[in-house]
C-alpha cells in the first residue's frame, strides 16, 4: 500500500483528492492536513510515503513545509499547482519536491502520479515538467547560482547519459528504451547521480542538466 498524506486549505478540493485517492485499491490515505504547520506535524506523526502538497497554505505555506518534511527524510512530496508556474512552484522545486501536478488532473492522472513517485521516479506529467524546466532555467532570479561544470566530475559516463534524459524530462521507461538498458538499472544510476551531486529529486537533477547544458 502506498499511504498518503493529503495537504490542502480548501476542504472541498481536500475531500475531493481524498476521495479519488481512496478509490485505488493500493493507495491509502493515513491523513489530512489543512495547512502546512499541521502537514509537517502529521508527516513527522504518520511517516507516509507521501505528501500531496498545495503550494499556497495558511500558516506556514507549501514550499516552506516541503522544505521541512524533505529535509528530515519524512515522505516524499507530489507539489499541487497551476499553470502559472510561479515562485511558490520554484521554491518547491528548490526545497527537494519529487513531483509537479495540476490542480485540474484528471481522476486517473492523479493516482498515476501518486504511483509514479511512489516508485521512485519523481517527474510527473513530463509536458508539465518540461515547461517547469524550461521556465525555471530561462529565469536567473528564480535559480540558484550558477552551477559548478566540476559537480559533474565525480559521475561516470552512463551516469551523465542518464541526467541528460533527465533534462529532457524522461521517465525510467523511457531512459531505458533510449539507453538500451533495463528499468531496474536506470533506477540505480539515478539514485547514485543524485547521491554523488547532494540532490534530493529528479527535479532538481533535470534543472541541472539544463543548465549545464548537457
Amino acid at each position: 500500500m502506498i499511504r498518503v498524506l493529503v495537504a490542502e486549505d480548501q476542504s472541498a478540493v481536500r475531500a475531493g483528492l481524498v476521495l479519488i485517492l481512496r478509490s485505488a485499491p493500493d493507495i491509502e490515505v493515513v491523513g489530512e492536513a489543512g495547512d502546512g504547520e499541521e502537514a509537517v506535524a502529521l508527516a513527522r506523526d504518520l511517516r507516509p510515503d507521501l505528501v500531496l502538497m498545495d503550494v499556497q497554505m495558511p500558516r506556514l505555506d507549501g514550499v516552506s513545509a516541503t522544505r521541512q518534511v524533505v529535509g528530515e527524510g519524512l515522505a516524499d512530496v507530489l507539489v499541487l499547482t497551476t499553470f502559472d508556474l510561479d515562485e511558490y512552484v520554484f521554491g518547491a522545486l528548490r526545497a527537494g519536491a519529487a513531483g509537479f501536478l495540476l490542480k485540474n488532473t484528471e481522476a486517473k492522472d492523479l493516482i498515476a502520479a501518486v504511483r509514479t513517485v511512489a516508485r521512485g521516479e519523481g517527474i510527473v506529467a513530463p509536458a508539465v515538467t518540461r515547461r517547469l524546466i524550461a521556465e525555471f532555467a530561462a529565469k536567473p532570479a528564480a535559480r540558484e547560482p550558477a552551477v559548478d561544470p566540476a559537480v559533474l566530475e565525480s559521475l561516470t559516463r552512463r551516469e551523465r547519459e542518464v541526467l541528460s534524459c533527465l533534462g529532457e524530462g524522461l521517465s525510467n521507461a523511457d531512459v531505458a528504451a533510449r539507453l538500451d538498458m533495463a528499468e531496474a538499472t536506470v533506477k540505480t544510476h539515478v539514485s547514485r547521480l543524485l547521491g554523488k551531486l547532494g540532490l534530493r529529486s529528479r527535479v532538481q537533477a533535470a534543472v541541472l542538466a539544463q543548465e549545464l547544458g548537457i
